[in-house]
């Protein structure tokens, strides 16, 4: 029994002097750590500081490069008003001459336009096998008009079988002389971009004359210029193919224009 109860007093005497030296390492460990971060603390402070401080000049910085730029988009802006405005300036302006009368259709070009450019285009050097094509071509064309003398008109022929209307005379006589494609009416003729307009006082033998007769805009009658002011047509129903005199009141007062159609360019 001694021995045992020696044993627990042993046991006991430890297990205190453990506790004790154990106590007061725990409470400067705490007081340490404490320490530690009351340390930790400002330095922490200190760096959230500087991150924010660099964030806001991140953020301030775009707006002032976005503000210069603006500012410097404005002057180029500027400038560039300035300089179209005293190039505009510069421009002069010229009014249309009178008798100038703006196309029609889509690809119409105005007539004073393709005068200018006709002016500044340098004459076709020739040879003479060609010039022999073109005047066969023109003559192929005039006397396939002239056989068709005395058929009466036929609204929508095209044929000698069947006759012609006004249109339809000249897409057959064209129609296998020249390469572009010849139109069916007489207003898609009139806009024919490869059919140079014409001054009254410039026609020859061959070209085409146009008129408005029912004011509605269009050019609805055409015929071919033979020369010496006369013009061969295909009038209207109950008529017959006949040659006319352009300088007729009626006709100058409906004429409104003629291109040309057969040229150098544009023969077979």
């Amino acid at each position: 029994m001694r021995l045992i109860i020696t044993l627990f007093a042993l046991l006991f005497s430890q297990l205190f002097f453990n506790l004790a030296h154990a106590a007061p390492k725990a409470h400067i460990s705490a007081e340490q750590r404490k320490g530690h971060v009351n340390e930790a603390r400002p330095d922490d402070r200190k760096k959230k500081k500087a991150d924010k401080s660099s964030k806001k000049a991140k953020t301030v910085a775009p707006q002032k490069t976005a503000k210069v730029k603006t500012q410097a988009d404005k002057k180029t802006a500027q400038v560039k008003s300035k300089s179209k405005a005293t190039h505009t300036a510069s421009i002069k302006v010229t009014p249309p001459k009178k008798g100038y009368k703006k196309g029609y259709g889509r690809h119409r070009e105005p007539e004073m336009a393709t005068a200018k450019l006709a002016k500044h285009e340098k004459p076709l050097k020739l040879s003479p096998a060609h010039k022999k094509r073109y005047q066969h071509a023109k003559q192929t064309a005039m006397a396939k008009l002239m056989s068709q003398m005395g058929k009466p008109y036929q609204w929508g022929g095209s044929s000698p079988h069947t006759g012609f209307d006004c249109s339809g005379l000249i897409y057959y006589a064209y129609k296998d002389v020249v390469k572009i494609k010849m139109p069916r009416t007489a207003n898609e003729m009139y806009h024919l971009r490869d059919a140079a307009p014409i001054k009254k006082s410039e026609l020859e033998t061959g070209d085409l004359v146009f008129f408005r007769i029912n004011n509605r805009g269009t050019a609805d009658h055409v015929g071919v210029y033979l020369g010496n002011g006369k013009f061969i047509q295909s009038p209207r129903t109950g008529e017959e193919i006949r040659v006319s005199q352009l300088d007729n009141d009626y006709w100058q007062n409906h004429y409104i224009g003629a291109r040309r159609v057969v040229t150098p360019k544009t023969i077979r």
